[in-house]
């Protein structure tokens, strides 16, 4: 815990004005209004096993199971802030596994990334990864109760869907009655046909792409590695290259979903009317029942409804820009007739496509990455100032609940690693700006609450990012999962301090009515003054029913103490008059300060120290 000291303007009148402020010293009991996702890589997060070999198998480093999230992992995960779940890597994909005594065939370890396979190289729709099943014969029986206890627990779930792109080697082995194959009908006699669900290089077979670095399970023998991999004739890539032998660091191991989008560019399906962006998505839904559209478009709306009526409440699309905004118009207007309430994010990291995607598209949230992302990591790294990301909350104001914020994915590197913010201290500053400045959702991944560096070598990819593509051990999150626990029972004390830290910050923004409100920069109008040091930054978020102010330090360095200046215009919003005011401190409740009001300008002193933040809050 961080040491307790009072502020010296506090001294002369703290306990009177407190009183005339009970408000203020209280923290807001209403309903959840800002969510908040907690991505857990589902292959990873029950594994207790600390091997760590790199490339090893099963048996040697372990693996987690959808039992792992006991009621007791749930609660906590539940009490940590948290709304949603993406259980990320639930449906079935290309592995390097035997499990052909289930009636499930091997994939070639030439065309999967890693030995546990790329969770992006969906392999089977209609079924889930067998390594995440105690039996895997009932793996689907299983995931279906870890959605009842989800739900138990009082959380939404969400799980992944990848219309880009699907494994090279599909095969639906459950599908339902009537639902054929991806690429079953197709003339691959052609390049494109707008029903065909992929693109072909016709009389060319695929081609193994080779490597004088890279060696599918690092050189290990296996009989299917043998330079071949039938596929006749050669399908485009997922990543678009139309290569029969794809390069290395294509993404070989998956092919292109065709959306009736012709080699040109041009489209081939019906067009959203002008004006179909200020339409609900009831009108969406409308409009495209009685339209003739590809056949791959129908393929991934049966796939969505399918889960969703299995209790699924949303969906992480990857790569969703990959995909024309038309058929998501299509595909959610028809997930919302089912469930209104489906939770819809997406990866799209185009800002100048951001709104084509939410208001045609009708994405419920997208990734912020490429700017609210980017700049912070910048701003902790010490390349830029922290002045932009009010520029940038600004130039998102008309679309800023739309774009879910995060610090940590299984794509980034680890916040707390020496490639992005070098200890989990200094990331914090991110993330109280990060998870207050927005009326977005907030994501964490798993092991970033206890300060995961990602610094194991799993094998297939790079340190500071935990791997997707291998079995592996998460050290850290290991020792707060303390063998089932679930109770930190193995974490250091900064481990647990930070832990508590997420606690706080995350439980204060689903019930804040402050958060999801109007943002007010206060960088311009404290920036003219030397003693602002440049490592700062604040901002202000208000509603009728909660005013608040945030201050985060960015500087690892320096402790600052300065005059905080509050514009006119916002004490005016804020009806103040002439007076004292305590602004309540809400992430720890010790550290409060005086909000003094002298004709109509507001000032409060501050200290704080390095990677240090305050949320203070005064209520009306």
């Amino acid at each position: 815990m961080k040491k307790i000291f009072i502020l010296s303007a506090l001294a002369f009148s703290l306990a009177a004005v407190a009183q005339n402020q009970k408000q203020a010293m209280t923290k807001p009991k209403t309903t959840p209004n800002k969510a908040v996702v907690y991505q857990v890589f589902t292959r990873l997060f029950g594994n207790q096993n600390t091997t760590n070999k790199p490339w090893g198998t099963i048996e040697e480093n372990g693996v987690g199971k959808f039992n792992d999230f006991t009621d007791l992992a749930l609660k906590e995960i539940k009490d940590l802030g948290v709304t949603h779940i993406w259980y990320t890597g639930v449906p079935h994909h290309a592995l390097v596994r035997d499990y052909t005594k289930f009636g499930i065939s091997n994939d070639d370890p030439e065309v999967v990334k890693g030995r546990a396979g790329s969770p992006y190289a969906v392999k089977d729709y209609y079924n889930v990864n067998p390594d995440l099943a105690v039996d895997p014969a009932k793996r689907l029986e299983e995931f279906e109760a870890l959605i009842a206890r989800t739900h138990k627990a009082g959380l939404k779930v969400l799980i992944d869907i990848v219309p880009n792109h699907i494994a090279r080697k599909y095969e639906g082995k459950t599908n339902p009655a009537g639902v054929r194959d991806f690429g079953a009908d197709d003339d691959t006699s052609v390049e494109y046909k707008r029903d065909n669900n992929f693109y072909y290089i016709p009389g060319i077979p695929f081609q193994v792409p080779t490597s004088d670095t890279y060696k599918p399970l690092n050189g290990e023998k296996n009989p299917l590695i043998d330079g071949q991999f039938s596929e006749n004739p050669a399908k485009w890539t997922g990543n678009g290259s139309r290569l029969a032998r794809p390069d290395i660091n294509d993404w070989y191991e998956t092919v292109k979903i065709n959306y009736g989008v012709r080699p040109d560019g041009s489209k081939d399906f019906p067009q959203l009317p002008e004006g179909f962006a200020a339409k609900e998505v009831k009108a969406h839904f409308e409009f495209w029942k009685d339209k003739d559209v590809p056949n791959s478009w129908v393929k991934f709306r049966d796939i969505a409804l399918y889960w969703i009526e299995k209790g699924v409440d949303g969906f992480r699309y990857d790569m969703a820009e990959m995909v024309p905004y038309e058929f998501w118009s299509y595909m959610n207007s028809a997930i919302k007739a089912k469930n209104p309430n489906a939770f819809l994010m997406a990866e799209v990291y185009n800002p100048k496509e951001y709104r084509n995607y939410i208001h045609l598209g009708k994405m419920d949230y997208l990734y912020d990455k490429v700017e609210t992302y980017d700049k912070l990591k910048e701003v902790i790294q010490g390349k830029t100032m922290p002045d932009p990301i009010s520029d940038i909350q600004n130039g998102l104001a008309d679309i800023e609940h739309h774009m879910l914020h995060f610090l940590d994915n299984h794509d980034e590197q680890r916040l707390a690693s020496p490639e992005f913010a070098g200890t989990p201290e200094k990331g914090k500053p991110l993330m109280v700006v990060s998870a207050t400045i927005s009326t977005s959702p907030t994501m964490i991944y798993f092991g970033q609450e206890v300060g995961e560096p990602g610094k194991e070598d799993a094998g297939f990819g790079t340190h500071s990012r935990t791997s997707i593509f291998d079995y592996i051990g998460v050290p850290h999150h290991q020792r707060w999962m303390n063998g089932g626990k679930f109770d930190g029972g193995q974490l250091s004390q900064s481990e647990k301090d930070l832990r508590d830290f997420y606690k706080r910050l995350l439980n204060f923004t689903v019930s804040s009515p402050a958060v999801p409100s109007k943002f007010v920069d206060l960088q311009k109008v404290n920036r003219e003054h030397m003693s602002y040091d440049a490592g700062l930054y604040s901002f202000a978020r208000w509603s009728d029913k909660q005013k608040m102010i945030v201050v985060a330090n960015f500087s690892w360095l320096k402790d600052s103490f300065f005059e905080l200046r509050i514009p006119a215009e916002l004490i005016a919003q804020w009806k103040l008059r002439d007076g004292n005011y305590v602004l309540h401190e809400n992430l720890y409740g010790r550290r409060h300060a005086l909000l003094k009001v002298v004709g109509g300008q507001g000032t409060a002193t501050i200290s704080i120290k390095p990677s240090e933040s305050f949320v203070f809050t005064l209520a009306d």
